[in-house]
């Protein structure tokens, strides 16, 4: 993935970058079965960054900026039904890593379908948490929720998932 030159970008977008993609990436991932499209959400996210970065006054609130904007676009992603930001055909499902085998994919496949099965607040104060293992009043930061808002989601969101787990079993 790349956001433009180094020479286009601020130094402190070119970091936040090389700090951010790849978790961001991964985090578009739960919402989306396409890489390439996860991948160009995170693209457009720092394009939208990029933008707006006068208007962020804190570095944290860069990252909080930058995950509200993949899962805001990874929401409007499916609701749209797009194929991706460039309208290109899908890509070819990711190849499995070697280790891999076909127990641990349908495993990871069952939680998917859990998370993407819970309400939508629910589902994002737990990736959110236990994915990428943000602190409460990150996420707060992140969604624009209250760190108690925040709590009752994901208690709801894991109750959820537990429920919906042990039924699949």
């Amino acid at each position: 993935m790349v956001v433009g030159h180094a020479d286009d970008a601020g130094p402190d977008i070119v970091e936040l970058f090389a700090a951010e993609a790849a978790s961001l990436t991964r985090l578009a991932r739960f919402y989306l079965d396409d890489r390439t499209a996860a991948e160009d959400l995170v693209q457009e996210a720092f394009i939208r960054l990029s933008r707006s970065a006068g208007r962020i006054r804190h570095g944290g609130s860069a990252a909080a900026y930058l995950r509200s904007i993949v899962i805001n676009l990874a929401r409007d992603h499916n609701r749209r039904g797009l194929v991706s930001l460039r309208h290109r055909p899908p890509a070819q499902p990711d190849a499995p890593s070697a280790e891999e085998d076909a127990s641990s994919r349908a495993e990871r496949q069952e939680v998917i379908e859990a998370l993407r099965s819970l309400p939508r607040r629910q589902r994002d104060c737990v990736t959110l948490r236990y994915y990428l293992d943000l602190s409460i009043p990150d996420i707060a930061l992140t969604l624009g929720l209250s760190a108690n808002t925040v709590k009752t989601h994901l208690q709801r969101g894991l109750a959820g998932l537990a429920q919906t787990l042990e039924g699949t079993r």
